[in-house]
């Protein structure tokens, strides 16, 4: 968000996994685009503890982006001297629980049996947080 308030800086968020051809077309997109560019891509590592191994880590990043964890967008500058909207969310509405999602990584699972309470406490407002995210998201899109 703040790249783009900058108004001239080329900014896409990305999972491979989740959709390939989104990725592949930002970073086209980016690489083309005659100023700054910045990709932020969703990469889990070794440390997030996917409980079924870093092998399914594409099969993780879908998850991120159907849960509404992680949300696939591009905002391109060049766009405006079209006259259109410079952002363009390419995910869909969630479909997927955010909380299982979260219990598929060692280190959301762990909160809980640490302090279950908190936990739960976490898992409610990163469930408000990703949906006030695509929202957010949704109504940049549609102006």
């Amino acid at each position: 968000m703040m790249a783009m308030s900058y108004g001239y800086v080329y900014v896409a968020q990305v999972a491979m996994g989740a959709d390939q051809n989104q990725t592949l077309k930002a970073f086209r997109e980016a690489e083309a685009y005659p100023g700054p560019s910045i990709l932020i891509c969703y990469c889990p590592c070794i440390e997030h503890g996917i409980k079924v191994g870093m092998t399914y880590s594409q099969i993780h990043q879908k998850d991120a982006v159907d849960c509404g964890y992680w949300q696939l967008y591009r905002y391109n500058p060049l766009l405006k001297k079209e006259g259109k909207n410079p952002f363009i969310l390419d995910s869909k509405e969630p479909t997927a629980d955010l909380r299982n999602f979260l219990m598929s990584e060692n280190r959301y699972t762990a909160l809980k049996l640490i302090d279950e309470a908190r936990a739960e406490e976490f898992y409610k407002k990163a469930q408000a947080d990703c949906d006030e995210r695509y929202n957010t998201y949704l109504e940049l899109s549609q102006k």
